[in-house]
């Protein structure tokens, strides 16, 4: 079943929305290309997080508010 903004792993609830829903793109993108769940979620966590970084967004929900 994919992720969705009100239904996603556990592990990305910390990120920013912004983060999280590019954490939430990318782990999709990979269980359609037949990846493991658990694989999946930690590629799409580390790579949305250097997706925010290099743009200047909040990575973390903390950040968000300044």
């Amino acid at each position: 079943m994919p992720w969705t903004e009100d239904y996603f792993p556990p592990s990305m609830r910390h990120l920013s929305e912004v983060t999280r829903a590019k954490a939430i793109e990318i782990a999709n993108a990979l269980l359609a290309c037949g990846m493991d769940e658990g694989k999946a979620i930690r590629i799409a966590i580390a790579r949305a997080k250097r997706w925010a970084e290099q743009r200047g967004l909040p990575v973390r929900d903390d950040e968000e508010n300044g």
